[in-house]
């Protein structure tokens, strides 16, 4: 079994193309994902990108998602040691970077300012780990 934890963009992609993560895999991510996703999926219907309907359907996805979210003490505590020790402006990434240290073999992540954030921290894989058996 690999531990995977994704981040919001990962999520949402997952959900848009209905890609099944095979059962070998387990999803982990911070809590702050679901907001993420919340946000990221709003934006594209703002922008026109999607209609109602397919927002929707890609949050239910989400929601319907076999991932296993944490915002425990010790996590929480990691993400702000984290932002704090590498001066970043917010913890966000820092939150997926911390759940990936703590409970994940590799970070799956397609937001640009986690990657860079995770890069040197943290095991990063391409999306592509996330459809293997």
């Amino acid at each position: 079994m690999t531990r995977i934890a994704i981040d919001a963009a990962a999520a949402i992609r997952l959900a848009r193309e209905a890609i099944a993560v095979p059962a070998v895999h387990k999803l982990v991510a911070p809590n702050v994902l679901m907001s993420q996703a919340l946000k990221l999926v709003y934006e594209t219907y703002r922008r026109n990108e999607i209609d109602g309907a397919q927002a929707r359907t890609i949050l239910d996805g989400i929601t319907t998602m076999n991932i296993r979210l944490l915002g425990d003490r010790v996590s929480r505590g990691r993400a702000w040691r984290l932002a704090d020790e590498h001066d970043w402006d917010d913890t966000a990434a820092a939150e997926y970077i911390s759940v990936a240290q703590l409970q994940a073999d590799v970070l799956v992540a397609l937001d640009p300012e986690v990657v860079k954030h995770a890069t040197g921290l943290v095991e990063l894989a391409s999306f592509d780990v996330l459809t293997e058996r």
